[in-house]
């Protein structure tokens, strides 16, 4: 069996990748459709990562972005009777725009500067190549 190296530098971008993309898909909301599809991909490719640490900054991600858009769901169902309490569709487009800025952003980049500090070492991999 051939063994493979799990470099420090590729464990601390595998951990911050998601909250990054997550953080950026919230501030420009035109990437949201395509970080969805993205994300999953994502979320499956690094949930069964050998190093452990890098689904401990994967998953709070995850239950974050994902639940943020549930949110969005049940918001969007009721949002012609909210638009009349906030002034507006536009108005309310901006509220819930903000706080998922205030959701995702601060804590996404808490996670990306924790994951740079993190004591990564090198990890080897038996694969079957």
């Amino acid at each position: 069996m051939a063994t493979k190296i799990i470099t420090v530098k590729q464990q601390m971008r595998a951990a911050q990748s998601f909250p990054f993309f997550s953080s950026l898909a919230v501030v420009v909301p035109v990437l949201i459709p395509f970080w969805i599809a993205a994300s999953i991909f994502t979320y499956c490719a690094m949930a069964n990562h050998p190093c452990t640490r890098v689904c401990d900054y994967l998953v709070p991600a995850g239950y974050r972005f994902y639940g943020l858009l549930g949110a969005w769901v049940v918001l969007l169902n009721f949002s012609s009777n909210m638009a009349g309490w906030v002034g507006g569709g536009l108005n309310l487009a901006l509220i819930i725009w903000a706080i998922s800025i205030l959701v995702i952003v601060p804590l996404g980049v808490r996670d990306i500067l924790r994951a740079r500090k993190e004591p990564w070492q090198e990890y080897t991999v038996e694969t079957t190549e």
